[in-house]
């Protein structure tokens, strides 16, 4: 994959990426419950996902299958906030998983864009089009409608997820932010995040506990088919879902990739109804749903709007335009 500078932004390339990301965050919401209930240790799980993408960039990058730079101290060190506030949303979501079914875990996530823009208000990136501002408070309101129909309160669960959503706001902002000035590639940024990642994740499963037991709770599940298979898809994914999310912040926004999850997330409510079963379907949930959507198709079309009044935004480095 080779980096070409100065490569304009298309919309074709835009919307790509925006729906590549939808696809690999309902994938890995399912696949992560699905592993989650065969193997409880989630840090543990997020530290192979970890390891897993900073082996393949760097053996990548030394055979010539990517052109992304080397490790740079000074950019690790700028990066770092990036690492840590991802792997704490990430930490934090994968533990609401374990006792929160996936319909409410969306609804919960969803009020992330409410955040992510509020976030960026307060960090000088300027003050939104009453379009999108009120897309995305419809996008919320929908979410808040919906999770009043069917609230099987879990206070940990709950807590857990919300913790996510802030970590999550903090995270996507840093990464556009990193992404445009320091003109990283998403392949760069995804090897700087795993490589800070390590130590961090290290630490925790050893203090926690989880630490060599989990390890020997891998081996001896191993020996079923069905666990190995979720087990490479959860590592697979965990890098392709890496990938579509920084692309997709550094071409569109933090705000739009929080809006496409809002989209994927009806989906994925849908089918953790059907795949899961034990939630109520309620008239506020249908309700909700409707609002949110009408939300993120307004908001799509306001910056679909914004974006043809402006003139084409130039990137540094896409590995997309080469595949």
């Amino acid at each position: 994959m080779e980096n070409h500078s100065d490569s304009e932004i298309t919309p074709l390339l835009s919307l790509s990426a925006a729906i590549s990301y939808g696809i690999a965050s309902m994938a890995m919401v399912f696949i992560n419950k699905a592993i989650l209930m065969q193997y409880a240790n989630s840090m543990t799980l997020l530290t192979l996902q970890q390891l897993a993408t900073a082996m393949l960039i760097h053996f990548g990058r030394r055979m010539g299958y990517t052109k992304a730079k080397a490790l740079d101290m000074a950019t690790a060190r700028k990066l770092l906030p990036i690492s840590l506030f991802y792997n704490a949303n990430v930490a934090f979501a994968l533990a609401s998983l374990k006792g929160v079914n996936i319909p409410m875990y969306i609804a919960i996530k969803r009020l992330t864009p409410l955040a992510v823009l509020i976030a960026g208000f307060f960090s000088g990136k300027g003050r939104p089009t009453i379009q999108v501002s009120l897309s995305v408070i419809l996008t919320a309101a929908g979410v808040i409608i919906a999770a009043l129909g069917d609230f099987s309160f879990d206070l940990f669960g709950y807590s857990m997820a919300l913790t996510s959503v802030f970590f999550q706001t903090m995270y996507l902002v840093l990464v556009e932010k990193s992404g445009a000035e320091d003109g990283l590639s998403s392949i760069e940024i995804m090897f700087y995040n795993s490589f800070l990642s390590l130590p961090f994740l290290l630490f925790v499963i050893i203090a926690t506990g989880e630490f060599p037991n989990s390890l020997a709770l891998l081996f001896a599940k191993s020996n079923s088919l069905y666990f190995l298979v979720i087990l490479i898809l959860s590592l697979v994914m965990g890098i392709v879902l890496n990938f579509t999310m920084f692309l997709c912040t550094i071409v569109n926004s933090a705000l739009t990739t929080t809006i496409v999850g809002v989209l994927k997330g009806v989906g994925s409510t849908t089918l953790g109804f059907v795949l899961l079963g034990g939630v109520e379907v309620h008239a506020l949930n249908v309700t909700g749903l409707v609002i949110n959507t009408a939300g993120g198709v307004w908001y799509s079309y306001a910056k679909y709007q914004q974006k043809k009044n402006k003139p084409p935004k130039l990137i540094s480095d896409l590995e997309a335009h080469s595949k």
